[in-house]
């Protein structure tokens, strides 16, 4: 049974100021653990390690980039997206979703290369409880087996390299 974490926002302000987590997430860094769905020159498709949602993840640029859209070219942009909506795409196939939800979040202070979160709403999420309230840290972080996660990963993986 999955259950909720409580946010510990000491220890995670540390890792996330500590370094870069998708640089070291890329580098092979075991500190920065993630389940890869994806991977390709432009772009890569992970599982959050703090997931608000089962299904949650991110989708980020391989060459590290820190702002949404001033560190982008249009083309560069673009193509980044073509994976988001890619991936979006696959999880929306994958999983009983009501509402799929893509956003960017981050700060210069912490969590600096930019990342797109992937968060499937499941049906029957009551309204209050919906858009941003889902990631209210008040409400911690599921805890989901890895297991579980990796294979998600893995599914989502083979429908993304299964799309055109």
């Amino acid at each position: 049974m999955t259950e909720r974490v409580p946010w510990r926002p000491d220890a995670y302000l540390d890792l996330a100021r500590r370094a870069c987590f998708v640089c070291e997430l890329l580098a092979g860094n075991a500190e920065y653990p993630h389940h890869v769905a994806y991977r390709d020159a432009d772009a890569v498709v992970f599982a959050s390690r703090f997931p608000v949602v089962f299904g949650h993840f991110l989708v980020a640029p391989v060459e590290h980039r820190e702002h949404v859209v001033g560190d982008f070219t249009v083309d560069e942009y673009l193509t980044i997206q073509r994976v988001v909506h890619r991936a979006g795409s696959a999880l929306s196939a994958l999983l009983s979703i009501e509402r799929l939800y893509v956003l960017s979040l981050g700060s210069q202070q912490a969590n600096r290369h930019v990342h797109w979160h992937l968060a499937p709403l499941p049906p029957g999420v009551p309204y209050d409880q919906q858009q941003t309230a889902i990631f209210d840290p008040a409400r911690g972080y599921l805890d989901i087996p890895g297991d579980d996660v990796a294979d998600l990963a893995r599914r989502l993986g083979e429908r993304m390299t299964g799309q055109p």
